[in-house]
């Protein structure tokens, strides 16, 4: 794999909507120039967002993500009593369905409901958080469906990891290093229904939080204004044509909506790579508010649930590469431990769905 050459991180301009990074090159094959353009453009939205958009036309045909959607909308239609015969609290309280708000983020109770899915494992124990097995809808075509869905995305997991592999300058030898942690990953998939928010609600479809994995990839149908990304830009106010409320607790910045894209599903970045580049990528806030009834399938490429995630030497020789106060404005003198990833989620979904707690809620 060729090396791509790192440059100095120059100081971040002021962002008001998210990049389109056409990944074709890397989902066919194509000349070498085309896929250090890709990678340097996953790079550079990494370190400026945290947050993108993934033109995969070319890998998926728009009738497919649609089906999922039909087919989300006739479960989410049924009657409760139904919809509770995959209830959480039949497995493991992790895999199954989420009554609308059953899940808490930051104190208050989503305005959502949906699904969840995990990565099947051996051995399952529906007493232990994770180890349980996944609940399917009683609906024709559904498990077939999604799970043709889900062998999509795990696929351009990888792909969208060698990718911002090459981004970073990584060696083959580093890269097969890091795909190794991957390459057996602890996938979740959520099917998600909003209905939408009463005029009166203070609280959220879904709260304010970073996701604390790998890569989340977001297919989203038409409705605009629902999913917003915070922009870190001290100093910096973006006014925007929809009333966003005021988040507390976070860095200067601004709120933008990143609405949906034909041909395109919207990519996250999550702590994961934070520790992998040691505070050189951030995951990003994001927040979700519908005004009308909506359906989201975010899918979660994570690590291998045994993989110990730590600060990998090519991110560490970009930082090395920056000047000293850049560096420490990135870093803020903070050094990334490692992680193993398998106990890292395990602590983030064992009290789910209980003492008021949720998945993304601060330790």
């Amino acid at each position: 794999m060729p090396v791509a050459k790192t440059s100095r991180i120059q100081p971040v301009p002021k962002l008001t909507a998210l990049p389109i990074i056409n990944l074709s090159p890397f989902l066919k094959q194509e000349d070498g120039k085309g896929r250090l353009s890709t990678a340097a453009q996953l790079h550079a939205a990494c370190l400026d967002y945290g947050f993108f958009y993934l033109d995969i036309s070319s890998y998926i045909d728009p009738s497919e993500p649609e089906e999922l959607t039909r087919l989300a909308r006739e479960f989410f239609a049924l009657p409760e009593v139904e919809k509770d015969q995959i209830a959480l609290r039949n497995e493991d309280h992790a895999r199954g369905y989420a009554r609308l708000k059953e899940n808490v983020t930051n104190g208050k109770a989503d305005n959502h409901e949906g699904i969840d899915f995990y990565r099947p494992v051996a051995d399952p124990d529906k007493t232990k958080p994770l180890w349980g097995t996944n609940q399917w809808p009683d609906i024709p075509t559904f498990k077939d469906k999604y799970n043709q869905w889900i062998e999509k995305m795990t696929k351009l997991g990888l792909i969208v990891m060698e990718a911002m592999a090459l981004g970073l300058g990584m060696s083959p030898e580093e890269w097969k290093d890091l795909r190794s942690k991957v390459d057996d990953s602890f996938w979740v998939m959520r099917i998600i229904g909003y209905p939408p928010l009463p005029n009166d609600d203070d609280g959220f479809s879904c709260g304010a939080h970073k996701d604390y994995g790998c890569l989340t990839f977001l297919y989203a149908d038409s409705t605009p204004g629902a999913l917003q990304v915070f922009l870190r830009q001290p100093g910096f106010v973006t006014k925007t044509d929809t009333a966003l409320p005021a988040e507390e607790g976070v860095e200067e910045g601004t709120w933008i909506s990143a609405d949906p894209i034909p041909g395109c599903i919207v990519c996250n970045i999550g702590e994961m790579w934070e520790i992998w580049t040691n505070g050189l990528y951030k995951s990003t806030l994001h927040r979700v508010i519908h005004k009308s009834s909506n359906y989201r399938i975010p899918f979660f490429f994570e690590p291998n649930f045994d993989a110990l995630i730590s600060p990998l030497p090519a991110a560490s020789r970009i930082l090395e590469g920056t000047p000293e106060r850049e560096r420490l404005k990135i870093t803020q003198g903070k050094t990334y431990e490692p992680v193993v990833y398998g106990e890292f989620l395990m602590k983030k979904v064992s009290g789910n769905f209980d003492t008021g707690k949720g998945k993304y809620d601060s330790d």
